[in-house]
């Protein structure tokens, strides 16, 4: 099973895309994205990473927490489970 990563403060302008470009030069990635408001379609600021192993997930979290992606350090930790 993948851990799943928290990414926050990302900037408007990230897109999945990018956010997987920048996860997967630490390992591999099993599935990226940046959440959006649906009603608008702008992003929310935050998302979502799934590595294929947690060894890969933990070296993504002490690598690129405070790391900057266009233009904004980005908040990077494991992510806690969907409250009830």
């Amino acid at each position: 099973m993948s851990k799943r990563i928290f990414v926050g403060s990302i900037a408007w302008a990230t897109t999945s895309d990018g956010l997987k470009k920048l996860f997967e030069t630490v390992g591999s990635v099993a599935k990226a994205d940046v959440l959006t408001d649906k009603m608008t379609g702008r992003s929310r600021g935050f998302g979502f990473v799934e590595m294929d192993s947690d060894a890969d997930a933990d070296a993504a979290i002490s690598k690129l927490n405070g790391a900057e992606l266009d233009g904004r350090k980005i908040v990077v930790s494991e992510a806690r489970p969907k409250a009830e």
